[in-house]
């Protein structure tokens, strides 16, 4: 197969969607000697793409073509130009914002979630607006869509009337190499230099987007357990701005504990896996998540975790981690007040995320995704 698969939804590396699409053309490498992958890539982001190059064969976009509105027209008007002349037989977009509305090949995307539905002020009016009106609309052009999770399928079929036989459910995976335990020593050495984590903390990786990930409830609850237990704990933020960021920051700066709450940044694949070493607890108290990364990396790498059960959050952490009411204060302190003084239920929740880790692979889902493509060519021809 001649694959083409656009990459410009990565937002410089920083996203979760750019996690996924690392990792699935990581996982695609051993399967180049049979399929063609050509990948769309802006100027910037190709050094991102490093593990790859010549692999798979890159197309340049250019730079003018980032912002937003331009990003979505040079989807819709250059890219089925640019399948039609490399004569594709499959064009897969990884993110619902960017699915074409025709392109003269067939059409796969992946949706990791419907958000837009589920959290009221999420994004601006006008992303609102495109996800809730236009996205359905595309999404019906759709020879084949990726469903990250079942509740991404379920969510699918309920806001947007898709027929079942072109969605398919395919679990995100995780790179087991990358996120195992490790030495955690000299982790909380790094972690004490680096960041200034010189005492037990809570770590809750995630963009600081306010309200869809809840930062301010979890500062709120971190606030309470400290009044109600006079513990040393930290509370760890990492993370790049978003949407809301700061109102994040002037919730932090307005706790009595201010001292005890630090802002890590933007976190780099290199430092992430070390970084979970160092940490006693995982939080994880989104408001709602198509899949969900970071609580099934800190199992992996041997972490005890605690989570919401919003959207696909329950199928994912099943029964391997300490669950919260995202929207309970009460709740969410006492979580934290449990799993801090207790090293036997961290124990407990360490040994059953770990194992809950393993259902999660990214091989499996590369040969999945390849049987996808073909299923939409078959479509296509039909």
């Amino acid at each position: 197969m001649k694959i083409g698969f656009s990459t410009s939804v990565i937002q410089r590396g920083k996203t979760g969607v750019a996690q996924y699409v690392f990792a699935l053309l990581r996982a695609m490498l051993p399967h180049v000697d049979r399929h063609e992958f050509n990948l769309f890539i802006f100027e910037e982001d190709l050094p991102l793409f490093a593990f790859a190059q010549g692999k798979m064969k890159f197309i340049t976009v250019a730079e003018k073509f980032r912002p937003a509105v331009k990003n979505v027209l040079w989807h819709q008007i250059e890219l089925p130009k640019l399948a039609k002349e490399l004569h594709l037989d499959v064009l897969h977009v990884p993110s619902y914002r960017r699915m074409l509305w025709r392109a003269g090949c067939p059409l796969v995307a992946t949706i990791h979630d419907l958000a837009p539905f589920h959290i009221t002020g999420k994004y601006d009016w006008k992303r609102m607006l495109y996800g809730r009106i236009i996205v359905k609309r595309l999404a019906r052009r759709q020879d084949q869509i990726i469903a990250v999770s079942q509740n991404t399928a379920r969510d699918l079929a309920a806001f947007f009337g898709l027929a079942c036989d072109r969605v398919n459910v395919v679990w995100n995976g995780i790179d087991h190499q990358r996120f195992q335990p490790g030495e955690v020593a000299e982790a909380k050495k790094s972690a004490a230099e680096k960041w200034q984590l010189k005492r037990p903390f809570f770590l809750f990786v995630s963009r600081l987007e306010h309200p869809g990930k809840n930062h301010i409830r979890l500062i709120e609850a971190f606030n309470q357990f400290k009044a109600n237990t006079q513990s040393d704990w930290l509370l760890a933020l990492g993370g790049s701005d978003w949407h809301g960021a700061e109102a994040i920051y002037a919730a932090a700066k307005n706790s009595p504990y201010a001292g005890d709450i630090r802002f890590l940044g933007f976190v780099s694949d290199a430092a992430l896996p070390q970084l979970y070493h160092a940490t006693d607890v995982f939080i994880y108290p989104s408001l709602f998540e198509g899949f969900g990364f970071p609580p099934i990396e800190a199992m992996a790498s041997g972490v005890p975790v605690i989570s919401s059960t919003r959207g696909s959050l329950r199928e994912v952490v099943a029964n391997a981690a300490r669950t919260i009411d995202p929207e309970n204060i009460a709740d969410i302190a006492g979580a934290l007040a449990s799993m801090s003084g207790s090293a036997e239920e961290r124990d407990r929740w360490r040994q059953q995320g770990f194992i809950n880790a393993r259902r999660f692979d990214w091989d499996a889902n590369a040969a999945q995704t390849l049987a996808i493509y073909e299923k939409a060519i078959r479509r296509g021809k039909g």
